[in-house]
C-alpha cells in the first residue's frame, strides 16, 4: 500500500526562489506536515495550484518537526495564529507538533515573543507537543513516525514515515553523517538535504553512495545554483507528488 507526500518546499534558508524544505504527508487520515516555512500558508496555496490536491491549512492537525531554524520553522507562528482564531469561533483542539525533547524544549521560548498575548497565553493555547523517543515509534495520523538526531547546528532530527509496508525517510538538516544515511536505507524513497556547507550534506558525498541506494534519493534543501547536471539524484519539486513506495529512477530524463 503506498501513501503520497506533497512537497510545497525544496529551498535552503538562503534560497530567493523556494519555500524552505516541506511536504504534506496524505495517508488514510488528515495530513501531515513536515516543517512549517516562512509562508507557509502561501507555500500550502501555491502547492495546492500545483498538484491539484487541495491542501488547507485548517485541515492539517499534525506537524512533524525537524528543528527550529526559521525556513523550517518561521512558519508556526502565522499556522498556530490560524487554527487559534478558528477555534474562537468552532472550539476544537490545537493542533499537534511532534519532534523531540531536545527540539521542544526551546520552541515556546521562540514562539512567546510574538505569540503570548502580553503573557495570558502559553503554548498550549496554539499547539500540544508530542515527545517522539527515538528509542519507540509513535503513530500520527495513522502513520508510524519513527525518529534520530541529525548533526546540524542545533538540535535536530530526522524521520521514517510508515504506512501499510511503504515507508519515506526524511533527512532533516544534517551534515554528511553515513551512520543517519544507514538508518534512512530501509525506506523506499528517502528525501536528503544537499546544500554545500560544512553543516549541510554536499552533493559529492551523497554522489559517492552506493548506486542502489542512490535511486531510492531525492533531493531537497538545495540552493539556487543548484546544477541537476552533477548528480543522477532527482531534485524534488514544489508541488510534486510523491508515491511512497515509487519506482525511483538512477537516470534523470
Amino acid at each position: 500500500m503506498s501513501f503520497r507526500a506533497v512537497i510545497i518546499g525544496t529551498g535552503s534558508a538562503l534560497s530567493r526562489r523556494a519555500y524552505g524544505s516541506s511536504a504534506v504527508l496524505l495517508g488514510q487520515q488528515s495530513p501531515v506536515l513536515i516543517d512549517c516555512p516562512d509562508s507557509v500558508l502561501r507555500a500550502l496555496h501555491e502547492g495546492s495550484a500545483r498538484c491539484g490536491i487541495q491542501l488547507d491549512p485548517l485541515a492539517i492537525h499534525d506537524i512533524l518537526l525537524t528543528h527550529l531554524h526559521g525556513d523550517h520553522a518561521n512558519g508556526l507562528e502565522a499556522f498556530g495564529w490560524l487554527h487559534w482564531i478558528a477555534r474562537q469561533q468552532t472550539p476544537a483542539p490545537p493542533p499537534r507538533i511532534h519532534t523531540i525533547a531536545s527540539v521542544a524544549e526551546r520552541l515556546w521560548e521562540r514562539l512567546a515573543p510574538s505569540m503570548d498575548q502580553g503573557g495570558s497565553a502559553t503554548m498550549d493555547d496554539y499547539f500540544s507537543i508530542n515527545l517522539c523517543d527515538p528509542r519507540s515509534p509513535t503513530v500520527v495520523a495513522g502513520l508510524q513516525i519513527e525518529v534520530r538526531a541529525a548533526e546540524h547546528l542545533i538540535p535536530c532530527c530526522g524521520f521514517r514515515i510508515s504506512h501499510g509496508g511503504a515507508m519515506l525517510g526524511w533527512s532533516g538538516d544534517t551534515r554528511f553523517d553515513p551512520a543517519h544515511i544507514d538508518w534512512l536505507s530501509s525506506a523506499d524513497v528517502i528525501v536528503h538535504e544537499t546544500t554545500e556547507s560544512r553543516v549541510h550534506t554536499p552533493i559529492a558525498c551523497l554522489n559517492a553512495l552506493t548506486p542502489e541506494l542512490r535511486r531510492k534519493i531525492r533531493l531537497i534543501h538545495m540552493e539556487d545554483d543548484f546544477d541537476q547536471a552533477v548528480t543522477d539524484m532527482a531534485a524534488l519539486r514544489e508541488g510534486e507528488v510523491l508515491e511512497v513506495p515509487a519506482a525511483v529512477r538512477c537516470s534523470i530524463g
